[in-house]
C-alpha cells in the first residue's frame, strides 16, 4: 500500500518542482493563530494533507479565507508523512477517533473503500461538479458505481524535447499524431543523437498506447478479473511502444529510474523522454547549458485533435466515515475541491486542475500546460484493492522486457494475463 503512494507521490514532487514552493512544512495545528475558529461551541474539524502536497502559504490561504467564511468551525491541517502512510489510514478509517477529510492517493481509494470505513458521496456529486471531473481522477475514486473518492489534483507524463536538437533536425513543430511522432522520431536518430529515451520496463507509458487502442490492462466482467494485455487493443499498444522504443537506445530490461532518465538526457545527445514536467529540473540540475532549451507537448494521439492517453497521478479526497462531523467535512472538500482553489492551486503548484474546464489556468506555462491537455484524457490503473500487488510483482514490466527481446506478444501476454488475474482474484 505504501508503495502505491509513494509512486504517486513521486510524480506529483516532480510536478512540484516545477515552483519555488514545491515543498510544505507542517502547517499550524489546532491551537495556533492560523487554524482559531470561534473558540467554544465551534466544530473542531481535521484535515490530513500529505507531505509536499502544497506550499504553507497556499493552505494558510485556504485556512484563512475559509474560517473567514464558516466562523462557527475551527480547522486543524495536519502533514502526514509518506512512510507508513497507508497503515495510518487503516487504522484511522478502523478507529473510533478519525479525522474528518483525508488526502488519499487516487489510485488507493478502492483499497481503502474495501474497507468500509470511508464515506459513500455519490450523492454530493452532482453539487461538486463531477460531470467536469478528469476522467483519469473520477474513475479511481469510483467503486462499483458509488463514488467515495473526490478528485483534488492530479499530474501526468509529457514529452520533454532539446529544442537544438530538434532545430538541428530542421523539425519546426512538435508532432500532433503518432505516425508523425514516428517519423520526427526516426529523423532525430541519427548522426551519434537519440530519437527517444524510453526504457523498456516504461510501463505507465505503455498503458497511455493500450488505453489509445480502446483496451486496458486488466477488465472486471462480471465480478471476474480478466488481465487485457492479450486483446487485439493491448497487442497494438505494445507494437507501437516497440517501434517507439527502437527509435533510440534505451535499456530494454530496466525502466526509467534505472539509470534515472533525467540524467541520460542531460548529456545533450537525446532528443525526447517521456517524464512529468518537473523531470526538466533533474535535467538543468545535472545540466544547466540546457535551461531554457527544453521543450514540451502532450504525448500524441492517433488522430490530431486529441492527445494521447496518459495515466493521471494524483490525490482525492475521502470522509471517513467515522468522523464525528460528516456534513461540515463536505464543506471543506466543497471547499478544496471548488473553482477558487483549483485555480489558486493550479497557478501556485502547477498541478492540473480536477476539472476540465478549469485547465485553462495553467495557459501561461508551456509545461503545465501541455500537461493539462494531455489530463484531459487522462486514466487510472484497474480500480482493484489487489492491483497494487501486480505491480509489486513487476509483472507488466518482465513482460515488455520479453517482448523487446525477442518474445512472441500474445504468447508473453497470455502468461501476464493469466498472473494478474490470479492476483486480482484473490480474496482478501
Amino acid at each position: 500500500m505504501g508503495h502505491r503512494l509513494r509512486a504517486a507521490a513521486a510524480v506529483l514532487t516532480l510536478a512540484a518542482g516545477l515552483t519555488a514552493c514545491g515543498s510544505a512544512e507542517p502547517s499550524p495545528s489546532a491551537d495556533s493563530p492560523g487554524s482559531a475558529g470561534t473558540g467554544k461551541g465551534a466544530t473542531n474539524l481535521t484535515v490530513w494533507v500529505m507531505r509536499d502536497s502544497f506550499s504553507d502559504a497556499l493552505l494558510d490561504r485556504f485556512r484563512t479565507d475559509y474560517l473567514a467564511a464558516h466562523p462557527d468551525v475551527t480547522l486543524d491541517i495536519q502533514v502526514q508523512e509518506w512512510d507508513g502512510i497507508g497503515q495510518k489510514v487503516t487504522s484511522a478509517l478502523a478507529s473510533n477517533d478519525a479525522p474528518d477529510v483525508i488526502e488519499v492517493g487516487n489510485t488507493q481509494v478502492a483499497e481503502y473503500a474495501a474497507s468500509g470505513g470511508v464515506k459513500d458521496l455519490t450523492d454530493k456529486v452532482a453539487d461538486l461538479g463531477g460531470g467536469d471531473w478528469l476522467p483519469g481522477l473520477a474513475e479511481p475514486g469510483r467503486i462499483d458505481g458509488r463514488q467515495y473518492g473526490i478528485p483534488w489534483y492530479a499530474a501526468n507524463r509529457v514529452v520533454i524535447y532539446n529544442k537544438d536538437l530538434f532545430a538541428k533536425a530542421s523539425i519546426t513543430a512538435p508532432p500532433k499524431t503518432r505516425q508523425e511522432w514516428l517519423e520526427i522520431t526516426a529523423n532525430l536518430n541519427k548522426g551519434g543523437d537519440q530519437g527517444i529515451y524510453l526504457p523498456g520496463q516504461n510501463w505507465y507509458t505503455l498503458a497511455g498506447f493500450i488505453w489509445d487502442e480502446g483496451g486496458d490492462l486488466a477488465v472486471n466482467e462480471g465480478g471476474t478479473w480478466k488481465g487485457g494485455l492479450g486483446t487485439p487493443q493491448a497487442l497494438a499498444g505494445i507494437e507501437f511502444y516497440r517501434t517507439l522504443q527502437a527509435l533510440g537506445k534505451g535499456p530494454k530490461d530496466s525502466d526509467e529510474a534505472k539509470p534515472p532518465q533525467a540524467d541520460v538526457f542531460a548529456k545533450g545527445d537525446v532528443a525526447q523522454l517521456i517524464s512529468a514536467p518537473g523531470g526538466a529540473v533533474a535535467i538543468e540540475k545535472a545540466n544547466p547549458e540546457l535551461k531554457g532549451k527544453l521543450g514540451f507537448f502532450p504525448i500524441p494521439g492517433k488522430t490530431a485533435d486529441r492527445p494521447g492517453a496518459v495515466f493521471t497521478g494524483g490525490s482525492d479526497l475521502v470522509i471517513p466515515e467515522a468522523s464525528k462531523n460528516h456534513e461540515a467535512a463536505y464543506q471543506v472538500v466543497k471547499a478544496l475541491a471548488g473553482e477558487k482553489f483549483q485555480v489558486d492551486m493550479a497557478k501556485k503548484m502547477s498541478y492540473v486542475p480536477n476539472r476540465v474546464s478549469l485547465a485553462g489556468a495553467l495557459s501561461g506555462n508551456e509545461a503545465t500546460a501541455a500537461m493539462a491537455a494531455g489530463a484531459a484524457g487522462g486514466h487510472a490503473t484497474p480500480n482493484s484493492p489487489n492491483w497494487a500487488a501486480v505491480e509489486a510483482k513487476n509483472l507488466i514490466k518482465e513482460y515488455l522486457t520479453r517482448v523487446l527481446t525477442g518474445g512472441d506478444a500474445a504468447t508473453e501476454a497470455a502468461k501476464v494475463d493469466q498472473g494478474i488475474a490470479e492476483i486480482l482474484n484473490t480474496k482478501s
